[in-house]
């Protein structure tokens, strides 16, 4: 099914975080961020390796110290994607980690260090072509601009983000994005609107501090969302206090549900009633679960009656709707054959998996 409404894209220049081209014309990409002690290398990689095959783009690794920056080189090893490192206030840390091959620094340049120590982290990062990323947090904002609006705004975030742009601007370093995040969710919304229209580099989204899964899913989607839909924004994070994996799935829904990016199957459910001719809601959870390793993208529709049924399933590249005595499998928009409640779930997964082999 078509959108009728068009997304215009606000320009960006781009940059390349590894081999995952971020602003311009390339696609939004999704990330998230470990939770692990990043000490803990093996631990560390495995939840790498879990967010790369839930389709998340780069991945984001705080280092907090100089034992962690030895770790991260061994992390970089031993994985295949874009690593961010997360360092706040030791500009050394950020030297090492950039000598053992990170791919981006996620630093604020206010507060590393003096001049002479910014300056040695951007010209490292400009030797090696590592891109930066500004991060600026309602949480975090600089003393003087705490007193001067009192509480965060939209417009404290964006002084505290030129603050750190006019930084790397004097020492003629461009590749760099920007954040602006808040729990807020309108604080953040103002905040990035603000900025996009003085500023050339790509922004990366999120809601920060958004809360557990249901209430921060909610909230991200609202607010990144709004921000997509104006074209405003090159990278995502969803933040949610439970487990790294479920914000790639999130990240993605959110693109899926704006015709931004497709990854994976995109499941169109009734949430049943009691026209329903099986367990819609069963067969839903079954199939997410069954279904997760497959990034194709692909529509499927699951609808428990023939009210809906038949009109949802001609669009879906497959559909299934509810019949009496059997249910009704649609096929690239055509009637294929009946299925009996007992093989429902079955026989969906054969047939999906069958389409994307």
């Amino acid at each position: 099914m078509q959108s009728e409404f068009k997304i215009t894209r606000r320009p960006s220049r781009q940059i390349h975080v590894g081999k995952v081209a971020v602003g311009g014309d390339a696609p939004i990409s999704v990330q998230s961020m470990t939770n692990t002690d990043t000490c803990n290398v093996a631990d560390t990689v495995a939840q790498i390796q879990a967010l790369q095959n839930a389709g998340a783009d780069i991945v984001r690794v705080s280092v907090p110290s100089q034992e962690a920056a030895e770790a991260f080189g061994q992390i970089k090893k031993a994985v295949n994607m874009p690593l961010i490192a997360d360092i706040h206030f030791d500009y050394r840390i950020a030297l090492r980690v950039a000598e053992l091959g990170v791919d981006c620094l996620r630093i604020n340049p206010g507060n590393i260090g003096g001049e002479v120590r910014v300056r040695a982290v951007v010209d490292s990062a400009k030797d090696k072509g590592i891109p930066i990323r500004i991060g600026v947090n309602a949480g975090s904002l600089e003393k003087d601009l705490q007193k001067k609006y009192g509480e965060p705004t939209s417009d404290a975030l964006v002084e505290s983000a030129l603050r750190h742009i006019e930084i790397l601007d004097k020492f003629n370093f461009s590749d760099f994005k920007v954040s602006l995040k808040a729990s807020e969710v309108f604080m953040t919304i103002l905040a990035y609107k603000k900025l996009a229209t003085q500023i050339e580099q790509p922004l990366h989204l999120g809601i920060t501090e958004a809360g557990g899964f249901r209430a921060g899913a909610v909230k991200s989607a609202i607010g990144l969302g709004m921000l997509l839909a104006e074209g405003i924004g090159d990278t995502i994070r969803v933040s949610l206090a439970a487990n790294p994996v479920e914000e790639i799935k999130v990240g993605f829904d959110i693109l899926k549900s704006l015709h931004i990016r497709q990854k994976g199957i995109n499941l169109i459910a009734c949430p049943s009633c009691s026209r329903q001719n099986f367990d819609v809601i069963k067969t839903v959870n079954d199939l997410e679960s069954r279904l997760e390793d497959i990034l194709h993208p692909m529509d499927v529709a699951v609808i428990g009656c023939v009210v809906n049924g038949p009109g949802e399933a001609r669009e879906a590249h497959i559909g299934l709707t509810g019949g009496t005595p059997n249910n009704l499998l649609y096929v690239g928009g055509k009637a294929d054959h009946k299925v009996k409640n007992e093989e429902l779930v079955d026989e969906l997964e054969r047939v999906i998996r069958a389409q994307v082999t």
